[in-house]
């Protein structure tokens, strides 16, 4: 199972939010594309954080209590965004989960450029595909 690597589990058409977008606007990015939160990147496709859904609920909360929508991603986004390399082991990655609390995490190649993402349905996945393979060879 250790072969298994997040490259060929991630999802490679992710969410992308700007630094300057409006948090309004990245919650409809986020809604529309039913992912549940993405990474934000700059001009040359670096990732600089990342944005949840619970990032953007604690914001719209205080927004309707203060009457305010001026919010940018660049004003709330995590900083910095946990990041792994695509040629790690979906195994590597479950421990991490185990430890670790997002839900999604960023794909980069070395330079820190975005190639993708993978949430934790696609781990899971990855590792039923494998021990359904195991048990397969077994029988």
């Amino acid at each position: 199972m250790e072969s298994l690597q997040v490259c060929d589990y991630m999802n490679i058409h992710p969410v992308k939010l700007r630094v300057d977008m409006p948090v309004a606007e990245a919650v409809e990015t986020l809604l529309s594309s039913g992912q549940t939160g993405g990474p934000v990147v700059d001009n040359r496709g670096k990732v600089v954080g990342f944005l949840s859904e619970q990032d953007c609920i604690k914001q719209m909360v205080e927004s309707s209590y203060y009457r305010e929508q001026v919010c940018r991603v660049a004003d709330i986004m995590r900083t910095p965004a946990l990041t792994i390399k695509p040629y790690m082991s979906v195994v590597e990655l479950a421990q991490m989960l185990l430890k670790e609390k997002p839900r999604v995490y960023p794909i980069v190649d070395d330079d820190g450029v975005l190639e993708g993402t993978i949430n934790r349905t696609s781990v899971l996945k990855a590792i039923d595909v494998q021990l359904r393979s195991g048990y397969k060879a077994v029988s």
